[in-house]
């Protein structure tokens, strides 16, 4: 597959005369996505960088480069820093996880304010093969498997973002060849050689020691197991019960399979904006629902709580 391919469906979906969000971090895989796009015809892109304040001056440079990159490709420029060690601490969460949420925050609030709900993000097959992993070796049910998709939404902070990810199609080996190809230049971070972060000990440690016991290369099995798992979670999900209402009928609930109760309740808690949905979660609160239950109560991540009552489970 080659870089500068189209999915059909992207410029059909994507009118290239519209206007986009694009998050740019500085690093190759971000920056070979806005050329690309450019090249493309998409012009009218609003570039989004997140400082983390995790590496000090590195990160300060980080954000000029990316300021610098708009005023080059002509796109408007949003910037925002964001303490992410300090809410990774109150929150109790990783410095990855925290990250992660802080850039979506991020990316939402810029939404609303430009009233642009279309983020492109440079994820590409590698990072798909990974969190398929991540995520089987955390024990996630094929909702987790999935993963990341080409095209999906997520309602943050009451804000629906749509994120288009064209490269998810695309191994890393082939971003370096039009990196170089293109001459270029981007920000290289370092962090990512630290093998404290999981991802980064799937990346360096794991993989490469699966691919030696199996003697083979066995990343495309891993990203065609994650895009079926992708494209059959999307058909699911289109099965299941509306989940934008804060309260949910138990009888309905009760009425569906056991798999499909997980699902409708995961669909439910994300539609929520509740954080860290995992299995014995979602248990607990299908525990609830048996007429015999005695617990009502089941708390979540936050200090937020799903209570049952008069037949309906809700959050507060």
């Amino acid at each position: 597959m080659k870089l500068l391919d189209i999915n059909p469906r992207l410029s059909r979906d994507l009118p290239r005369e519209a206007r986009y969000l694009i998050g740019v971090s500085g690093g190759r895989d971000s920056v070979a996505l806005l050329h690309w796009l450019f090249n493309l015809g998409y012009r009218k892109l609003i570039l989004c960088h997140l400082n983390h304040q995790l590496r000090g001056r590195s990160s300060l440079a980080d954000a000029r480069f990316v300021e610098k990159i708009a005023g080059k490709y002509r796109g408007e420029f949003e910037l925002e820093s964001a303490n992410v060690r300090a809410f990774a601490t109150k929150q109790k969460m990783s410095i990855e996880t925290a990250a992660r949420d802080s850039r979506y925050s991020f990316f939402a609030k810029v939404a609303k304010r430009r009233r642009c709900h279309t983020i492109f993000l440079a994820h590409h097959a590698d990072d798909l093969v990974e969190t398929f992993l991540i995520n089987l070796f955390r024990g996630a049910g094929s909702a987790g498997l999935a993963g990341m998709r080409e095209a999906s939404t997520r309602c943050i902070d009451d804000v629906g973002l749509t994120i288009v990810r064209p490269l998810l199609g695309v191994w890393r080996k082939q971003i370096d060849n039009y990196v170089r190809k293109h001459r270029l230049t981007f920000r290289e971070d370092a962090s990512n050689k630290n093998l404290n972060p999981f991802r980064n000990r799937i990346r360096h440690r794991v993989i490469p020691y699966l691919e030696k016991i199996c003697g083979r290369n066995i990343r495309p099995a891993i990203w065609r197991a994650a895009t079926i798992a992708g494209e059959e979670e999307a058909w699911i999900e289109k099965q299941l019960p509306d989940s934008a209402d804060a309260q949910f009928s138990v009888g309905q609930l009760r009425a569906l399979p056991v798999a499909l109760q997980r699902r409708a309740i995961l669909k439910w808690l994300r539609a929520q904006n509740v954080a860290e949905v995992g299995f014995d979660v979602i248990e607990k609160i299908r525990s609830v629902l048996e007429p015999a239950a005695r617990a009502a109560k089941v708390n979540l991540a936050q200090d937020r709580h799903v209570r049952r009552r008069a037949g309906r489970i809700f959050i507060e």
